[in-house]
């Protein structure tokens, strides 16, 4: 006779396994719903961007990463012991989002590349430079990703400033575009994706390029000197 206890217990653990991943979109989902609400007062700066309203905006959603810091710890919460790896697939795409928001707003604010600590400190998650955490971390790829994602914005950003007459930030932007790819081309990324997004960030210096180009022979602004930039904060 075919011992049923096997099949119950096999049904046991597949309804757990249900319940688990359940649980963890839930929260899932809320962190992408706070995500996007702190993307939404970013993206203010683009409407006025006067130093002044880059400041508010910034220390605005400054003041909304608590929320993330939560739902996170919120998350993790969720993850049984030492399967991180199993579930992590479900939150990657949320997790890259969150750290691209922590270096946007950072770089807002100071006009500067976020610290691996910042991030730490931002999301209340630490980050694994060596992949080898088994508790839930968001791993270096997570962070490049979200870091990448920046530059577009930036580019956006020059845009946006030339059509409301800040003709010296782009001069900066462009430099820290720049300075960005440099930085990147010194790792030897493995992650395809990941090397697909950074050789984007090419097209973005080529575009802000083109701004401050347009700026320079029109004369409406010179390139700032070395070290002339003027953080929001």
């Amino acid at each position: 006779m075919t011992d049923l206890n096997f099949f119950q217990d096999i049904q046991a653990t597949l309804e757990h396994e249900t319940d688990v991943r359940e649980n963890i979109r839930t929260a899932v989902r809320e962190l992408d719903r706070t995500c996007r609400t702190v993307a939404a007062i970013l993206n203010k700066v683009h409407t006025v961007t006067t130093p002044t309203v880059i400041a508010e905006v910034s220390t605005t959603a400054r003041g909304r990463f608590p929320d993330i810091h939560n739902d996170l710890k919120k998350l993790a919460a969720l993850i049984p012991a030492e399967q991180y790896y199993r579930y992590n697939g479900m939150w990657t795409f949320v997790l890259q989002q969150a750290c691209y928001l922590a270096a946007y707003t950072t770089y807002l604010h100071y006009e500067r590349l976020v610290t691996v600590p910042e991030v730490e400190e931002m999301l209340g998650v630490p980050v694994s430079l060596r992949g080898d955490l088994p508790t839930f971390h968001i791993g270096i790829e997570d962070l490049l990703h979200g870091i990448v994602s920046l530059t577009g914005e930036l580019t956006r950003l020059t845009v946006n400033c030339v059509t409301h007459g800040d003709f010296q930030r782009p001069f900066r932007i462009h430099q820290f575009i720049v300075d960005l790819h440099s930085g990147f081309q010194l790792l030897n990324l493995k992650n395809d994706t990941l090397r697909k997004r950074f050789d984007s960030i090419k097209y973005d210096i080529k575009k802000t390029e083109e701004v401050v180009y347009d700026i320079s022979v029109r004369k409406l602004a010179t390139k700032p000197e070395a070290g002339g930039g003027q953080p929001t904060a």
